[in-house]
Parts: C-alpha cells; structure tokens; sequence
C-alpha cells in the first residue's frame, strides 16, 4: 500500500478526518485555524470557519453534524458543511486547556479529549461531555486518537505515553477498564490519530515519524505504509464512493517553518486499506 496525495497543502495543522455517506465528501479539520474543511467529488475542497479552534468533528444522528471549539461544541441540524452553527455552552472555564480530537461512543455521547497549551504533562484529560457538562473519564498529556472496535470496546491513544490502551464499554457506566493494548514506542514520532478496521485492527497515524502502520487484532504490527511527510496525524476509512475501501491521512506543516516538506498540511489516501468499523453519530443537544 502507498500513500497518495489527494489535496494540496491547505492545511497548517491538518486533523481529524471523519466520513458520512450524508456528506460530499470525507472532511478534517485546520485545527488552530479554526476551520473545517470537506472534499468534494471533482476533487475540489470547501472550507469553513467554525471557531477559534476546531478539534474533531462527527455526524449528528437524525442530520447536522458537531465540531468541537476550543471549550465548547458547536453543532447544526443541516448536514451541508455551510449549515448554521449554534453554540453550546463553555465547558470548561481554563483557557490554558483546549479541545483535542475525540469521537462517539455506539450510544451518541460525545467524547472529547483535552491537552494544555503547551503540553504540560497531566494537565489534559478525556472526558464525556453531557449536555452543559462533562464527566472525566482520565486524565492526559495528550489527548488523542479514540475509536470503537465492532465489539464495543474502545481503542485509545494519550501520546506522550508512546502506546496504545483499551477500555471497555457499555451504555450505563461509558469507558471502563482502561488498560496498554500495545506498546509502539519502537516506531519513530509519537503515536496521534486512529482508525478501527472492521476486523478490529488498528491503523495509527505517527506524527514526526512519517508513517501509518496496522496493529491486527492480535496487536501485532502487521502493516507500515509511508507517508511522504513528517507529521501525519490522523486517519479516518471512506465508506462509500471512489474512496471507499481507502483510509484519508490528514498531515501537519505546524512549528516546521522551512523545514516543511512540499506536501506538508495536504490531504492523503491509503488506498486499499479495507473496511472501517461503524461511525457513531452524536445524539446530544446543545443547551
């Protein structure tokens, strides 16, 4: 499998790709731009402003779509990318704390993970955001890749600690159990974004090691495919149309300066990479 460039560098810190059969395309986000950005089919992107930071985005069950701001979520009742966006309250009053990638759990609550401006270790946490409140499920450094295996149970990555956990799952007490899964600190760069494969493995995007590698559900590496970049972040399957079948890469340009590669903050596909597990849409409401 190779990765191919799909965009050109549109991005300063590309993250958080996610997909919907109700969308024109996959969409990612330029997280300290703010914006949110969807690939249409000719190939074109359409890009929108949706806060002062744009951490993840999901689909919202029954239409509209969320996106996690700095402190807040906001979300729309329409799936079209320039839909009005209503804003829900503050969640957290520290401003030296930001939102962090995150994703849905199979019964629509939304989880959210967090990290300190600069990195300040222990300082993030993820956590499970309720109407106008949230419940922490652990605290982080660096609150990053969530996702749920068919089982139900979930996949997790805090990258400082240069592995990757899992938790159990179930509707009445959320994310339980969390213990190592497996240890990638043999990779170059630091574990960031994630996707689950239908068969429960797992494809991990390292972030200044310039690679996307599989852990099989034995937790076995059994797939490294390059991308032509530093810093790719995250990773995200294409369930139907010409990418289906394929995982979309988002990468960074952030603190490279001239450094930078080319293709640095572009778009990328791994074409090839099989089926995803099931997306879970957001069931909350903003109060």
């Amino acid at each position: 499998m190779k990765a191919e460039q799909l965009t050109a560098p549109l991005c300063e810190h590309g993250e958080g790709p996610a997909w919907s059969d109700r969308w024109a395309g996959p969409r990612w986000v330029d997280m300290l731009a703010g914006d949110l950005l969807e690939l249409q089919p000719d190939g074109s992107v359409r890009r929108r402003r949706a806060g002062d930071v744009a951490a993840m985005t999901r689909p919202r069950r029954g239409g509209g779509w969320v996106v996690a701001d700095r402190a807040r979520l906001r979300a729309t009742t329409a799936d079209d990318l320039e839909a009005p966006l209503q804003a829900g309250p503050e969640l957290w009053a520290d401003a030296s704390i930001r939102s962090n990638e995150g994703t849905c759990a199979p019964d629509g609550t939304l989880l959210l993970g967090t990290m300190d401006n600069d990195a300040a270790e222990g300082r993030g946490f993820l956590a499970a955001v309720e109407g106008d409140s949230i419940h922490t499920v652990c605290p982080a450094t660096i609150s990053n890749g969530l996702g749920f295996a068919p089982d139900g149970s979930a996949f997790y990555i805090d990258s400082t600690l240069r592995r990757v956990d899992r938790f159990d799952w179930d509707p009445v007490h959320g994310l339980t159990g969390r213990r190592p899964w497996v240890d990638v600190s043999h990779a170059p760069g630091i574990p960031d974004g994630l996707a689950v494969a239908a068969d429960g493995g797992v494809w991990v995007a390292f972030f200044g090691g310039g690679t996307v590698r599989r852990y099989g559900p034995d937790g076995r590496e059994d797939a490294v495919v390059p991308v032509p970049v530093l810093q790719p972040t995250a990773v995200a399957f294409v369930g139907a149309g010409e990418l289906a079948g394929s995982l979309v890469a988002t990468t960074s340009r952030y603190a490279l300066g001239s450094a930078a590669e080319k293709s640095a903050g572009a778009l990328f596909v791994i074409p090839g990479a099989g089926e995803g597990a099931p997306v879970h849409e957001w069931s909350g409401e903003l109060r």
